[in-house]
């Protein structure tokens, strides 16, 4: 393709930089963001030198070798002129001294000039072009081996794939991160893959979504009920109301129902029912979706349940934990312990710790103040006593310590240590998680341990609770701990909750309040709002907590004066948690982030900050990690501080970098990677789970009413170790407090616990809709689903 073809593609005003590179000064294999300086051969610009500096993403570009730059010039305040690419090409010979000169070039060896001549003899001037799209044209090439054939073309690909696949997708409206994703996913096959089938990408490339392949779709012919695009669109649809909604499966027909909403709201054609059964069918045929009756599932989500359900099994088949101590030894122990701990464990608490330690496994569930982490403590500290092992790590420099302590968050994790005083970390951690490659620990390499404690059990989806419950070792006791009445987790699932409705697994439900002497009326609060109940003095002022009503306008206004008033007495960003469910609008977090941040952290000229978009970050900003980065030990919901700032002048790199410590763990940011964090003075009550806070500010209106819900406020309110500060409106408060949770989630762990318990119980397997296929249930599917309401003089209208 020409300039004048690009010029036209990209529009009259785009300007372009042909040139040949002279040197690299920086490249970024992760994100490809370069800075080169280039030999200026041609411009349709006013600029004269004969070199400039160009910046981009995009890949390593080849010495002596001319490329294309498209994009504008513009004045940098410390580097002087540059020019920004928006996107590029390599020049390919075009002429037959070019093409000859190019084969010949030390980049393809063996290849002399006399086979170079051979090659372009026969295929012609534009042999790089059409030797890339057919490689076989090469076999017709008189006396050249196969090898030195076969060595052309992956030269020809190595130079050429990525920059064409780069081109290509630039053209169709893609960034270069994502054309980086494409090419890592099918190398040299990427275009053929995209022109064949771009529905492909919503499969294999996070970050392209069904509108952006159905766009592709469109310009090669695949509309209306085109195969490829309704498996796209089932997919597509299946995986993100999982994932948004938190459900393991979906049903069938309002699978199908949601998949015609999307594929006709693209595209105006009508899509029929039975196409979409009929694909569906197709897609468990080659095992992209799971039936079970008339559910359907994403194999992942649907093996990781069935998962859970056989190593809990197996898990609860050991029969050693049975009776393993006598009745007097433990009653003897535990008198022994109280009286070293000086405490005094109520009839529900030795239950607990009694159950833990006869039992293969045990559910601890219970509200604030109820003394998990007392029983959780005692537990411990019996486990060593019966078994005669040491807790101090230090004794175990040969073989694995007997106890695991682990949670979902870094902060979770610190809590347990803080209570135990042994080592605790996340469960990502324990399992040797980085990323991509996924987990170090699973069925084959179990993790080494002879009791698991895992805390906040209620934040553990369906994935992770998989990847953990299948990495344990035969001999192993394991103990969940949670509040069933809290959120559940952001991922699938509900794992916590349909543990405990299986009846499946020995339990002990803490309900008496061991903390209530202290005076808490937060814990108070609590316990009446998982009675779906407001106390009758919920507006009056106690000496742990207070209610200042405000409509949605004001509520920056009170937080501002809450927050300076707390600042004034010595409490510090870390101490003071603003919490809110909604990120938008005048009581939303991003409104209250920017309050916030004035007030603890103003910059008075002297502070270091970085922009990116509207926000501001500065050294001593709070901070939130936003997505997992198991590289760096730092994890979704982590709060940090920013502790250094370095501008693109003062550092190796040339670029700016903020530097985040979380609790001592410091991470580097560049500007691209600062989508990974926000800032953390208020942050959404999920975001909160697993951390407590001694300040808690939780403003409640009804602008937030599709959010008002009992376990979001309860999870809200929980946070708090000292001060609970509401504001807001009453009325919403009960609204919320009244409302359970109507975004019931579609899982069948329970179900499928209860079978397997049901048939050891009677020595005969139950029947289930499971035993139906799926083909059966699709495709015999009433064909009036989705036409409630329709009736026959609605067609004879039509």
């Amino acid at each position: 393709m020409s300039q004048q073809d690009s010029l036209k593609l990209f529009g009259e005003e785009e300007i372009y930089i042909k040139g040949r590179h002279l040197v690299t000064i920086f490249h970024n294999e992760e994100n490809l963001y370069s800075v080169v300086r280039i030999r200026v051969d041609e411009t349709n610009d006013s600029y004269e030198d004969k070199e400039a500096v160009v910046t981009g993403n995009f890949p390593k570009i080849h010495e002596d070798e001319t490329y294309i730059f498209y994009g504008r010039f513009q004045e940098h305040p410390r580097f002087g002129m540059q020019f920004h690419a928006k996107h590029f090409k390599k020049e390919i010979p075009q002429t037959t001294q070019g093409v000859v000169h190019y084969l010949s070039s030390d980049l393809f060896k063996g290849i002399g000039k006399k086979t170079a001549e051979k090659i372009v003899e026969h295929i012609g001037e534009n042999a790089i072009s059409k030797i890339l799209e057919n490689p076989s044209l090469l076999d017709e090439i008189p006396k050249l081996p196969k090898e030195k054939a076969k060595s052309i073309y992956d030269t020809l690909s190595e130079h050429q794939g990525l920059e064409r696949v780069m081109i290509m997708l630039n053209e169709l409206g893609f960034g270069p991160q994502i054309s980086m994703k494409v090419y890592q996913a099918y190398k040299e096959q990427a275009l053929e893959i995209i022109q064949k089938n771009p529905y492909k990408l919503v499969e294999d490339i996070e970050g392209i979504g069904f509108t952006r392949a159905d766009e592709l779709g469109s310009k090669i012919g695949l509309t209306g009920s085109h195969p490829d695009r309704i498996k796209a669109g089932c997919l597509y649809t299946l995986e993100q109301t999982c994932v948004k909604q938190g459900h393991v499966y979906l049903e069938a027909e309002e699978l199908i129902v949601t998949v015609k909403e999307l594929l006709e709201k693209s595209q105006p054609e009508r899509i029929e029912y039975t196409d979409i059964s009929t694909q569906l069918v197709s897609l468990e045929e080659e095992s992209k979706v799971i039936g079970e009756g008339t559910k359907v599932y994403l194999p992942s989500l649907y093996f990781s349940e069935k998962g859970i359900v056989t190593n809990i099994e197996k898990i609860l088949s050991q029969t050693q934990y049975k009776d393993q101590f006598p009745q007097s030894e433990f009653l003897l122990s535990l008198g022994a312990l109280e009286d070293r701990l000086g405490v005094q464990y109520a009839p529900s608490q030795k239950e607990a710790i009694e159950t833990a330690l006869m039992s293969p496994m045990l559910l601890l569930t219970g509200g604030p103040g109820t003394g998990k982490t007392t029983v959780i403590q005692g537990i411990v500290e019996l486990f060593a006593d019966l078994h005669g092992c040491s807790l101090d790590p230090k004794d175990y420099k040969d073989e694995p310590f007997p106890v695991l302590l682990t949670a979902p968050t870094g902060r979770a994790a610190k809590r347990m240590t803080e209570s135990t005083g042994l080592p605790a970390m996340t469960i990502h951690r324990l399992l040797g998680w980085n990323g991509q490659e996924g987990f170090q620990s699973d069925e084959e390499r179990a993790i080494e341990g002879k009791l698991l404690i895992v805390d906040e059990v209620s934040m553990v989806d369906t994935w992770l609770a998989h990847q953990l419950l299948k990495a344990l070792p035969d001999d192993i006791q394991v103990i969940f701990v949670g509040d069933e009445d809290q959120l559940p987790s952001v991922g699938p699932g509900q794992v916590l909750k349909d543990l405990l409705n299986s009846e499946s697994v020995p339990t002990v439900r803490l309900t008496d309040i061991y903390r209530q002497e202290e005076g808490s009326s937060i814990i108070e609060l609590a316990h009446y709002m998982k009675r779906g109940q407001v106390p009758a003095d919920l507006t009056k002022q106690q000496k742990d907590r207070s209610f200042f009503p405000c409509r949605t306008n004001q509520i920056s206004e009170v937080v501002q004066k809450v927050v300076e008033n707390a600042k004034k007495k010595g409490y510090s960003p870390k101490d003071i948690q603003v919490l809110a469910p909604m990120y938008r609008g005048p009581a939303g977090i991003d409104r209250l982030n920017e309050l916030l941040q004035e007030i603890f952290n103003r910059n008075d000229g002297t502070r270091k900050e970085i922009a990116f978009g509207d926000v501001k970050y500065r050294i001593g900003d709070k901070v939130l990690q936003l997505v997992n980065q198991p590289e760096n030990n730092v994890f979704n919901g982590d709060i940090g501080e920013i502790v250094s700032i370095f501008y693109a002048k003062e550092n190796t790199e040339k670029q700016d970098m903020i530097i985040v410590s979380y609790e001592g763990n410091e991470v580097t940011y560049t500007r691209q990677d600062l989508m990974q964090i926000t800032h953390a003075y208020c942050c959404s009550i999920h975001k909160s789970q697993g951390s407590e806070f001694p300040i808690v500010i939780l403003p409640v209106v009804k602008s937030y009413y599709r959010m008002l819900r009992r376990n979001l406020l309860y999870t809200a309110i929980t946070r708090s170790k000292q001060f609970l500060i509401l504001c807001g409106e009453l009325d919403a408060f009960k609204l919320g407090v009244e409302r359970e949770d109507d975004f019931l989630r579609k899982t069948t762990l329970s179900e499928k616990l209860r079978v397997i318990l049901d048939h050891e119980g009677r020595g005969e397997e139950d029947s289930s809709e499971g035993d139906v296929p799926i083909e059966e249930v699709l495709l015999n599917e009433d064909p009036m689903i989705g036409m409630e309401g329709i009736s026959p003089y609605d067609f004879m209208k039509a």
